[in-house]
């Protein structure tokens, strides 16, 4: 970093810490009846050292969530509120369209009971529930690890397989393609059904979907917030007998009908109108 780059960085950090200081400043005015809070420093996205995460442009990472290090995100992926993946000692990789949602942790290891340094690689259409821990494991092409499960170092789950919700898998266990595991520890269960394996790309698809209505509404603007509350109201529902003593016919306009209007190019359209 050059020297005008080290005079930007620093007079950046005056104004975020001015917000601080006022705060401070306040607290200290309400004397006995003040209750401090800590002014959140969250950061989503955040370097470690010289590690920085590369994450395709097209990818939700909700405002809760942390993407820290050495983390590489590819494009139609979407990292869920709370969901925390940490990069620090090692890599993580995740490929396209896969989904880790909500109050997830993924994280790496630099050293385990093998000796073994090793990476997360978690690959594409990919779904990972609620609440899972991956830990230094490798997860192939459109597999489905179940909300609350945990997956220790060097575990592989091969391609059309299935951890199922709550389940302990041990360290170097590897799970074959076309097979569920459940339990603590994890053992075999049986073999997916076809249907199975369609659910698991189609909830992959599920989720891309879902995070481009959730990357639009975290993109609006208040007055686009407020605007549409407006319109809601105005146009909402009412009893037919209501409307017609008072001679009011209803016609719901087309961009408020969901979902089309939370999509980025028809929430445009709409507050143009």
């Amino acid at each position: 970093m050059g020297t005008l780059g080290r005079a930007i960085f620093t007079v950046g950090k005056w104004i975020r810490g001015t917000g601080q200081a006022m705060d401070r400043l306040g607290s200290t005015l309400q004397g006995g009846l003040r209750v401090e809070e800590r002014v959140s420093r969250h950061r989503t996205i955040m370097n470690i050292f010289e590690k920085e995460p590369r994450i395709h442009r097209d990818v939700f990472v909700a405002p809760s969530a942390a993407v820290i290090g050495d983390v590489e995100i590819g494009h139609g992926s979407s990292i869920w509120y709370g969901s925390i993946l940490r990069g620090d000692v090692n890599s993580i990789h995740i490929g396209s369209g896969t989904n880790i949602q909500d109050n997830s942790l993924v994280h790496v290891a630099k050293s385990n009971i093998s000796g073994k340094v090793l990476p997360t690689i978690i690959g594409s259409n990919v779904t990972v529930g609620h609440s899972a821990v991956l830990h230094a494991c490798t997860i192939e092409d459109e597999a489905f690890v179940g909300m609350g499960a945990t997956l220790l170092d060097g575990v592989v789950v091969e391609k059309h397989s299935m951890v199922g919700a709550g389940s302990l898998v041990k360290q170097n266990t590897r799970i074959p393609s076309g097979e569920v595991w459940v339990g603590n520890p994890a053992k075999f269960l049986r073999k997916l059904t076809e249907e199975e394996i369609a659910f698991i790309a189609q909830s992959a698809t599920n989720y891309i979907n879902l995070a481009q209505v959730h990357a639009a509404e975290n993109a609006k603007s208040f007055d686009e917030i407020e605007l549409e509350k407006m319109l809601r109201k105005k146009y909402a529902h009412k009893d037919e007998e209501y409307d017609s003593m008072l001679g009011v016919v209803r016609e719901i306009p087309p961009e408020l009908i969901l979902p089309d209007n939370i999509l980025p190019h028809n929430a445009q359209k709409a507050v143009a109108r």
